[in-house]
């Protein structure tokens, strides 16, 4: 029988508000784990290891499903998943178990994957587009953002026809909107403003005395 505790979390990790803190917490730890384990590319296996469960949808849904408890979990991990994997990478499923975390997998790989770049002195920047970029335009990207930023920058490149024209570049949770689509959206409130602003004007003039 699931727990009320169970029962009550959220359908979707993205829905709960602290998934991506907690997932936080395990990816640091997993990262210096293996760092005290000597362990040279600790998120090869569990990338690896994550390929494998997205390709079985029913057993995924069951690691993360609020029917099956946490020691039901447990043995699932220990029958199933531990067997075929490195000692360390088993024992921290079973820790995700136990403390029944195993539906922030993914989210705790994408936050290892980023802190693991930061431990290097790297930056993920996404660089979002109306069209497709080039080698060169990417590369002149990089290196102008390499200029401007203390560590060196990772582009990911992102296509979104909605945006008509120019840039989007995000880094972490910081964004520089450089796209015509929002241009165009700032031009017409800056237009709206004056216009607003004019009639305002107006109705102030006809409605003092100096205006009769």
């Amino acid at each position: 029988m699931a727990s009320a505790a169970n029962t009550a979390r959220p359908k979707h990790v993205l829905e709960e508000p602290s998934a991506r803190s907690i997932a936080m917490v395990y990816a640091v730890a997993l990262l210096d784990a293996a760092k005290s384990a000597g362990m040279d590319q600790p998120l090869e296996e569990l990338t690896g290891l994550l390929d494998a469960v997205h390709a079985h949808p029913e057993f995924e849904s069951l690691l993360s499903s609020a029917m099956l408890n946490r020691d039901d979990k447990q043995g699932l991990v220990e029958r199933t998943l531990k067997p075929r994997c490195s000692e360390f990478l088993g024992n921290f499923l079973v820790v995700l178990a136990k403390h029944d975390r195993l539906d922030l997998l993914s989210t705790i790989l994408h936050e290892a994957t980023q802190e693991q770049e930061r431990r290097s002195g790297c930056q993920r920047v996404l660089v979002r587009s109306a069209m497709e970029l080039s080698s060169d335009q990417l590369e002149s990207i990089r290196s102008q953002l390499k200029a401007a930023m203390p560590t060196d920058p990772i582009v990911i490149p992102q296509v979104e026809p909605a945006l008509l024209g120019g840039l989007i570049i995000q880094v972490q949770d910081t964004i520089f909107d450089g796209s015509v689509a929002t241009r165009l959206t700032n031009l017409k409130q800056r237009l709206r403003e004056r216009y607003v602003h004019e009639i305002q004007g107006g109705r102030d003039r006809f409605s003092s005395p100096e205006g009769n």
